[in-house]
């Protein structure tokens, strides 16, 4: 339950057109609900702002068409991070209106439009296309929790020209998303450009030295620009939701 609803719940109580008793039903499932299989935050917008998120890996089709089922039954919006295509086109068969992006392997199925809440832009750039994937997951996740998203994509330091072509967008943003893979420099060229907070991405990208993303988390670490904040190998979502809660303060 958002706090929109919460408040209107409890001003039908206040002005008497709502039961104490309704409105105990109302809030039965708070703070959460067991399944059994799972425990559903359905307190969790109003701690933190954003609702319960829905890890694909792991759970059948079944699960998380449930899981869904119970958040949107509090008029909550789902978003659902790495969901497979098999498990995406059963839930698209209960819940015609998901949106799934099967690059970002991102569903969302919205209940009420999210309202910017974001005090500026969040610009995602990706130093290479084979990045996008990840890139995605985290633009997508900060346009679900209410910010404006651009994107700057392949402009990585192979060409650097190319992110030069971009100045005036990193100008203009409040949060710069970062994400690249290979030898990871692009968050530390970047980081050297801006007086914003730069939120680097290291992916799995790579030839057999990046160890499958660690050479770039590494080398993210070690920026010789100061203030690079990073977060784990393929992480979109939690770059997203970060600079999503920078963009909020």
């Amino acid at each position: 339950m958002d706090p929109i609803r919460l408040k209107d719940l409890l001003g039908r109580v206040s002005a008497g057109s709502l039961s104490a008793d309704e409105a105990l039903e109302a809030l039965r499932c708070l703070p959460f609900e067991d399944l059994g299989f799972a425990k559903v935050d359905h307190h969790r917008q109003l701690r933190t702002g954003f609702p319960e998120v829905i890890f694909g890996p792991g759970k059948t089709a079944e699960q998380i068409i449930e899981i869904a089922r119970r958040v949107t039954g509090n008029a909550q919006n789902v978003l659902i991070t790495r969901l497979a295509a098999p498990e995406a086109e059963q839930l698209q068969r209960v819940f015609p209106s998901v949106s799934y992006s099967p690059h970002a392997r991102l569903a969302v199925i919205i209940n009420s439009q999210p309202e910017i809440s974001g005090r500026g832009l969040i610009l995602v750039i990706a130093a290479g296309t084979s990045d996008v994937p990840v890139a995605e997951e985290a633009a997508l996740t900060a346009e679900f929790v209410g910010n404006v998203v651009d994107r700057v994509y392949d402009v990585g330091i192979a060409g650097i020209h190319r992110l030069f072509a971009h100045r005036e967008q990193l100008r203009q943003a409040a949060v710069l998303i970062v994400v690249a893979g290979m030898e990871g420099a692009l968050p530390s060229v970047v980081a050297g450009l801006v007086d914003r907070p730069v939120i680097a991405v290291p992916t799995s990208i790579g030839y057999g030295a990046s160890f499958g993303g660690l050479a770039a988390l590494l080398a993210m670490l070690n920026s010789c620009a100061a203030g690079v904040t990073v977060v784990n190998i393929d992480n979109g979502f939690g770059a997203g939701i970060a600079a999503s809660l920078i963009n909020r303060a």
